[in-house]
């Protein structure tokens, strides 16, 4: 029994799995697995990072930056040295024009304190003369002739004195004159420009008068033909004839009024022009007389001053003491020693250029007091440079020896240069892009580029011209 069970459970397995549900069911797992599959690997594909290629940056080639041209060793502004600058100081004579080319020690300005310092350098060697002659005098001791010499120049400087008083009276007179003689010339025409002013007004009175009497005298024609043409004696044209001649002739009495007007306003003005012209000639020549009594007791004092002097000499003559030559030997000392003073005081009234260069701008011209900008800018435009401002981000790129084209709309075409040296300082960017969006960093260090002959030659004349500079880049740096 036991045996025929195994049989039929042998044979039944297979029957099993031949049978229409199972291998349904079978099929049916093994799609869904394949299914199953194929999603998680499109899951596992689409989760997998990118591949980015891999682009090479452009290489830099040159580097950007603006700037300005100058000469070399930057402008100097030359003024008069601080003994010939004192307040009020005045260029005499300017001996350059804007343009010249001038040598290193060059005279380009004479100040005005030249005559001023001569005299004094002529008056000063006089005193040296004379202490020279009062220590020869002590030496030698006393004798007649040299009283009488000493004598002989307490005369002279007395003569001159007396010559200096009359002269400076004279001018003094002279001016004075001048004074009334413009005050009244002034005077008279200002009179005579009243007196053509009250004439012009009374005539303009007389003018308003006959309007208006012409105006009474044509309205009441007008009236009058109005009433004629009303009873029918005259016709209608009749009547605006005589209506327009009385409106021309009242239109050209006002025309004549208001040219009379004008006239009487011209008259004005030319008065008060006069009395201004009358106080400006008055306080200048006042202020001559006022100059005139200053030197004139200028003059007085100094020459008082040698004649006092020489009385002192003359009293001294009688007695040598060893104390007296030495005293005189101190005075010709300090009278040569005012001459080399005064010497080197007159050596600087001469304004000298301190090197060879180009005269580029004039401050100051003859007859000016000297400006704060001093006298004249000199540069050396024989070798132009051009200081770029380098952005901070960029200086370590800039090294000297590198080529550098120039560009400006001012110029033709391209400057061509080099660097020459970079500046050791960061400082805030002095020269700015029109266009805002380019200054993005207001920190630069100044690059000097050196231009080349032919380009110095062009920018010559274009000092403190805005440029853009274009620096080519070594090829290591790229």
């Amino acid at each position: 029994m036991t045996q025929n069970w195994k049989q039929e459970g042998s044979s039944s397995a297979p029957g099993l799995l031949r049978s229409p549900v199972t291998l349904a069911v079978i099929a049916a797992l093994a799609l869904g697995g394949a299914g199953i599959f194929t999603v998680m690997r499109n899951q596992v594909a689409t989760t997998k990072a990118p591949v980015v290629p891999v682009v090479k940056a452009p290489s830099v080639r040159t580097v950007t930056a603006l700037g300005r041209l100058e000469p070399k060793e930057e402008v100097v502004k030359i003024s008069a040295p601080a003994s010939a600058a004192g307040a009020g100081s005045r260029v005499e004579k300017l001996l350059v024009r804007e343009g010249d080319s001038v040598k290193a020690g060059q005279v380009i300005a004479i100040m005005d304190n030249k005559d001023r310092l001569e005299a004094s350098l002529k008056e000063t060697l006089q005193q040296v003369e004379v202490a020279k002659a009062r220590l020869g005098q002590v030496r030698a001791g006393a004798k007649q002739g040299e009283l009488v010499a000493r004598q002989a120049d307490i005369s002279r400087f007395q003569a001159e004195l007396g010559g200096q008083i009359k002269t400076q009276d004279a001018e003094i007179g002279r001016l004075e004159a001048q004074l009334r003689g413009e005050t009244a010339t002034t005077a008279a025409t200002i009179n005579r420009l009243e007196a053509e002013l009250q004439g012009q007004q009374k005539v303009l009175t007389a003018i308003v008068a006959r309007a208006a009497a012409e105006k009474r005298n044509a309205q009441a024609e007008v009236e009058r033909y109005n009433n004629l043409y009303k009873e029918g004696v005259i016709s209608n044209q009749e009547v605006d004839r005589r209506r327009l001649s009385a409106e021309t002739s009242t239109q050209q009495v006002l025309e004549n009024q208001a040219n009379q007007t004008r006239a009487i306003s011209t008259l004005e003005q030319q008065i008060q022009e006069a009395k201004a012209n009358r106080e400006k000639s008055i306080a200048t020549l006042q202020q001559q007389i006022q100059e005139a009594k200053a030197n004139r007791e200028k003059s007085i004092a100094t020459t008082q001053q040698q004649i006092n002097q020489a009385k002192g000499t003359l009293n001294q003559t009688a007695e040598v003491r060893p104390t007296d030559i030495i005293t005189a030997q101190a005075e010709v000392k300090s009278a040569e020693a005012s001459v080399e003073r005064i010497r080197a005081e007159l050596a600087q009234v001469y304004v000298k250029a301190p090197r060879a260069g180009r005269i580029l701008k004039i401050h100051t011209r003859a007859g000016e007091t000297v400006s704060s900008d001093g006298i004249v800018e000199l540069g050396q435009t024989d070798q132009m440079y051009a200081v770029v401002e380098v952005y901070q981000s960029d200086i370590n790129k800039v090294l000297p020896g590198q080529k550098v084209r120039l560009l400006s709309e001012s110029l033709p075409g391209e400057l061509q240069g080099n660097v020459d040296w970079v500046g050791w300082q960061i400082q805030r960017q002095n020269i700015v892009n029109s266009d805002p969006s380019s200054n993005i960093d207001s920190r630069v260090v100044e690059v000097h580029v050196r231009l080349d002959a032919a380009s110095t030659q062009k920018a010559g004349k274009f000092t403190n011209l805005q440029v853009r500079a274009v620096i080519e880049l070594d090829k290591a740096q790229r």
